[in-house]
């Protein structure tokens, strides 16, 4: 997500314009919205989604409490669209445009398309080299002891397995909306019925709560790890490993390849699908990932899917957010789901995280205070914006390659994993 510049001699900044200009534009946004004037179609529907959702993102990253524990901008952004929409503030015809651009105009997948494409072909490849399929280890452990746990505690409560698995702990160990909840309420619709509204509207507040207690549980490894020194390395996954990433020049020129390698990989998964019984998102993931591990694919086009990814996450994040508020999320479903058995539920799932990857990864060389941090909460939370809340109130930086490859392939694993369990739990 954006990050937003902090006061500072050159003033306040909202989308990185001064506050002055900024405010034009929304002007401009709010009388064209009130007074029907506003173009259909994309331009008007992205020129809403940016400046509601980036004014809204702004106020999220500055509250109290919410910009600590809540996930700050991301969660204001969803749950502010959708309670536009679930008291009338937004006019009808304004709600249906961004509806039908967000799901037939195809926006989310384009977001979608950058995001997978750039997340994986941009990752350090010698990161991938030297940690190997073992770091898969504790995110496997990690995703066992959250459905486990989960499970447990669901049952106890009166949740079925089902839930407790499908609605609850595979939306917190996706990584976060644009690669999680979204593409899994799609993948859910698709294959149990039902609209993909349906789903994200109980999956959201699964993601909000999860980031919750990802974020207050960091603290107290930190606190776990000063008390007994054997547990952690203090910032340091293993022993002997360093990390340096790689500068890029931003290219407008690879943007574009990025764009046209984004859109290309999200067709061929399409095809796939014709042929494969799998969903084409995890097609899509599976050919992207193959073509990084044999290193076929040309740096031009490597750095410029790592660019235009960066390109949208940085601009059209907030905007998407805001989006997903207004099209996918039922706020009278989602106030409806918050009891003290989902809450508990969802515990249950960061918990069992926690203790799946750190007894994993003590098993294969990791620390395990490292391992249940990076491998485990960087599973559970809310995606990049949660890794930075959880690495910073665990105070280990340091180890944001490992949380990212947990958001990024970790959380492509769970949308594989969706697609395979569900028909065992039908």
């Amino acid at each position: 997500m954006k990050e937003i510049t902090p006061p500072d001699k050159k003033g306040v900044t909202i989308f990185e314009l001064p506050v002055l200009w900024f405010s034009i534009f929304a002007a401009i946004t709010i009388i064209c919205l009130y007074t029907g004037n506003l173009p259909g179609g994309m331009i008007g529907s992205l020129l809403v989604m940016i400046v509601l959702g980036e004014l809204l993102g702004w106020i999220g990253d500055r509250t109290p409490i919410v910009k600590t524990f809540l996930g700050g901008g991301a969660i204001i952004a969803i749950f502010g669209a959708a309670t536009m929409v679930y008291v009338g503030w937004l006019p009808e015809s304004s709600v249906t445009s961004m509806t039908e651009f967000m799901k037939d105009g195809g926006f989310l997948n384009f977001y979608i398309a950058a995001l997978i494409t750039g997340s994986i072909l941009g990752m350090n490849k010698d990161i991938l080299i030297k940690v190997g399929l073992r770091y898969f280890i504790p995110i496997f452990g990690a995703v066992i002891g959250a459905a486990a746990i989960a499970g447990l505690l669901g049952a106890l409560v009166g949740f079925s397995i089902r839930d407790a698995v499908l609605v609850i702990t595979m939306p917190i160990m996706g990584g976060g909306m644009g690669a999680g909840a979204v593409p899994m309420s799609q993948i859910y619709s698709e294959m149990m019925g039902n609209d993909p509204g349906y789903y994200i509207s109980m999956l959201v507040p699964a993601l909000a709560l999860g980031n919750v207690f990802a974020i207050v549980l960091a603290s107290m490894l930190n606190m776990l790890g000063n008390k007994f020194p054997s547990l952690t390395g203090n910032g340091q996954l293993i022993r002997g490993f360093s990390y340096k990433e790689e500068k890029q020049t931003y290219d407008i020129q690879k943007m574009g390849i990025g764009l046209l390698a984004a859109v290309t990989f999200f067709s061929l998964g399409s095809l796939l699908g014709d042929f494969i019984p799998l969903h084409p998102y995890a097609l899509m993931i599976i050919a992207v990932a193959v073509a990084k591990i044999a290193d076929v694919i040309p740096k031009s086009v490597l750095d410029g899917a790592s660019q235009w990814y960066k390109f949208v996450a940085s601009n059209w994040t907030l905007a998407l957010l805001f989006g997903i508020g207004i099209a996918y999320t039922d706020l009278g479903t989602v106030i409806e789901a918050l009891t003290l058995q989902y809450i508990l539920t969802v515990f249950g799932v960061v918990l069992g995280a926690i203790l799946g990857a750190g007894l994993l990864g003590k098993l294969v060389g990791f620390y395990p205070i490292e391992a249940a941090i990076t491998a485990g909460l960087c599973m559970a939370n809310m995606g990049g914006t949660g890794d930075v809340a959880v690495l910073s109130a665990s105070r280990r930086m340091e180890l944001m390659p490992f949380a990212q490859i947990s958001s990024r392939l970790g959380g492509a694993l769970i949308l594989l994993l969706a697609g395979l369990i569900i028909p065992f739990l039908m």
